[in-house]
């Protein structure tokens, strides 16, 4: 398999297996997918990592069967390829990208998906696509501008430059920096400690902020206070504030 999902301790570890570069083909976008709507519905999944190995997180689709394809070829697959990364972006769960190496193109794309990114002091990023005639096509023209600004988001996507860690974080692109050879070690902790948390309450604080985004600030607030209100009627929420009144704050436990 192109890729795998392990599960321990609440976490499960989507991991991109393609050597050497982890491209991304037709068939590794469609495993993809499957997992991401599995690790959505395994009660076990309660915080996921997208991993790419020690050596590269992705370096992007596979050019040569891209190049095998026609205008008609490519309608019909880009449907696909969106809905195979959407996928990852909707996982009603924390989601963590542990970059190291290479995170170009479909691969950038791909750790845009996740809520957090923590990237190896060895990480090449970029949004390299217009250097084959192109523009990203797996969500780049859309998540990158929302996460970073769309000025700095047309630089990348103009230029097709890379960016090495340090920009990456400067840019707001990653969240954390670490030695390459911690990037999983702190990505699997970030994502057990969530996986301790009220799991509606972090599905539902994911969706708020998400499709907030996406609506004008009166239908965010609707969206806010619904949950809000909802969580009222949950055990996590019961647990939560008795544990808050009878042993004080940070101390409930969820699971």
């Amino acid at each position: 398999m192109t890729v795998n999902l392990e599960v321990a301790e609440g976490v499960g570890t989507i991991r991109l297996d393609r050597p050497p570069m982890n491209a991304l083909d037709v068939a590794t976008q469609d495993r993809l997918r499957e997992l991401a709507e599995e690790a959505t519905r395994r009660e076990d999944v309660r915080a996921v990592v997208i991993y790419g190995g020690e050596k590269v997180f992705a370096a992007g689709a596979d050019i040569k069967e891209m190049q095998a394809m026609d205008h008609t070829a490519m309608v019909l697959r880009a449907r696909g390829l969106q809905d195979a990364f959407t996928a990852v972006a909707r996982i009603p769960k924390p989601v963590v990208a542990a970059v190291t190496g290479y995170a170009l193109g479909g691969g950038c794309e791909l750790a845009l998906c996740a809520d957090y990114r923590i990237a190896g002091e060895n990480a090449k990023l970029g949004q390299p696509e217009i250097l084959l005639g192109l523009i990203p096509g797996a969500g780049g023209t859309q998540r990158l501008p929302r996460l970073i600004g769309p000025s700095k988001a047309k630089d990348l996507i103009f230029t097709g430059r890379m960016v090495k860690a340090d920009e990456a974080l400067a840019l707001g692109l990653v969240d954390r920096v670490v030695p390459a050879g911690e990037v999983y070690e702190q990505a699997h902790a970030w994502a057990a400690r969530l996986a301790q948390g009220p799991a509606l309450a972090l599905r539902a604080a994911k969706e708020a902020v998400d499709a907030g985004l996406e609506t004008d600030i009166e239908t965010g607030l609707t969206v806010e206070r619904n949950w809000f209100a909802g969580l009222f009627a949950t055990e996590d929420r019961e647990r939560g504030m008795r544990s808050f009144v009878e042993e004080g704050p940070g101390k409930a436990k969820f699971l």
